[in-house]
């Protein structure tokens, strides 16, 4: 589990690409100092198992099923991600729960500045806006957001200087496609609610537990 509190930004240092997967090659210093082989680490929000780990950069192994539902598969050598390890009970929990699991992504279509804030519109699609509220939080590229206007086909978050200062949004431009996780929360609720258990296939009568020694 993340926060969505970028800790480093990481530089694609290669990647190897398989038949229809990828090994990814990622340089930080940071992010490495406690870790280990088998730990998580978010990359751009996608929660990936450390497989190889060296003094300067870790490899992790991207399967075909991730690669097509983020915008891993654009990812290049020398290009930035932002990095954050696995919380730990040590850690304060200054974003939201975000599980590295992303529900798909959107498309950046306004970048405009207002003062010292940054407002970022992002198209998405309606199966992941109907997560989206207005206050809510969203995970973008693995970055803790306040959502701050929501429609059908759109929604808005406002970024602050510190959040630009220590992530790879600055770098993101009109028509760049980022990582989006939705509040678990919501899903969850939906998921729980929309549940219809299995009836019985033999209704328990009278003459049903008479014959069944009842």
């Amino acid at each position: 589990m993340f926060t969505g509190i970028v800790e480093e930004i990481g530089t694609v240092l290669n990647i190897i690409k398989g038949e229809k997967s990828i090994k990814l090659s990622v340089t930080c210093s940071k992010i490495l100092e406690d870790t280990k082989l088998g730990d998580s680490i978010s990359v751009n929000g996608i929660c990936l198992t450390v497989t190889q780990l060296s003094k300067d950069s870790f490899i992790a192994d991207v399967m075909p099923e991730t690669l097509r539902g983020t915008n891993l598969r654009y990812l290049k050598g020398g290009d930035k991600v932002n990095l954050e390890r696995a919380l730990s009970p040590q850690n304060r929990f200054g974003g939201h729960i975000v599980s590295g699991h992303i529900d798909g992504t959107g498309t950046i279509t306004q970048i405009v500045r207002e003062d010292n804030a940054v407002w970022i519109t992002i198209e998405a699609s309606e199966e992941i806006l109907k997560y989206v509220i207005p206050k809510g939080s969203i995970s973008v590229d693995g970055i803790s957001l306040t959502v701050q206007y929501v429609d059908k086909i759109q929604f808005k978050i406002s970024v602050i200087p510190h959040t630009r200062d220590y992530t790879i949004l600055p770098m993101k431009k009109v028509g760049d496609v980022v990582n989006l996780e939705c509040d678990i929360v919501g899903k969850y609720i939906e998921r729980l609610m929309n549940f219809k258990a299995e009836e019985p296939k033999e209704k328990i009568t009278l003459n049903y537990l008479m014959e069944n020694g009842f």
